[in-house]
């Protein structure tokens, strides 16, 4: 099923079943998503990220940062980070987010992709140290992309244009049952940077 539609009801469900992703479309203006991508894209500490696949450290193109209230560690791919404190624009940007969806968050997860030949594989966000059955608001800066969604039983697949500015919450059972996935695209040539705000666990 493809909902490549950015006129969704903000309280529409996209999955079928399983799981709760509600897209919210453009959150900011264009001039305001322009500000935060130009602005992130030079100030943000952006590192390479790193994973453990079949026991080898892969270095990947896409860049990462991981900010929050305080320095929690967040462990993913069997790599742990340490959480920078907030700069003024994630701030500014987390109170947008924060106020719109109705939810809290503590920390954020960025994703620098320079082009769309870089992705992200199928996966969940089922980390030990995040809340469980929280929300993760997903912030899309940049290019549009496909984002999908595949559930781990019937392999059911629900697909999602993410509008530059835009913002899409996974929340509920959604991690339990359902993977997503960030597909490469040839025809992308712009970057795009995606911000994931979620709480992590205190205890």
């Amino acid at each position: 099923m493809d909902l490549f539609s950015t006129a969704d009801p903000e309280n529409t469900n996209l999955l079928p079943k399983d799981g709760t992703v509600l897209y919210y479309g453009p959150v900011v203006s264009i001039a305001q998503a322009n500000y935060y991508l130009n602005t992130f894209l030079e100030t943000i500490e952006w590192k390479n990220d790193e994973a453990v696949i079949f026991g080898k450290r892969i270095i990947t193109k896409r860049k990462v940062a991981w900010y929050g209230d305080t320095t929690y560690s967040y462990t993913y791919s069997k790599t742990t980070k340490e959480a920078l404190p907030w700069t003024p624009e994630l701030l500014q940007l987390k109170k947008i987010i924060e106020e719109k969806t109705g939810e809290t968050y503590n920390s954020c997860l960025l994703n620098l992709y320079h082009s769309g030949d870089e992705g992200m594989g199928w996966h969940s966000d089922g980390e030990k140290e995040l809340k469980k059955n929280g929300a993760i608001a997903s912030v899309s800066l940049g290019a549009e992309r496909k984002f999908a969604f595949k559930h781990k039983e019937t392999k059911e697949v629900v697909s999602h244009v993410l509008a530059h500015g835009s913002v899409l919450v996974m929340k509920d059972e959604t991690q339990t049952y359902w993977l997503h996935r960030l597909p490469p695209s040839t025809r992308v040539q712009k970057p795009r940077v995606n911000l994931t705000f979620r709480t992590i666990n205190l205890k």
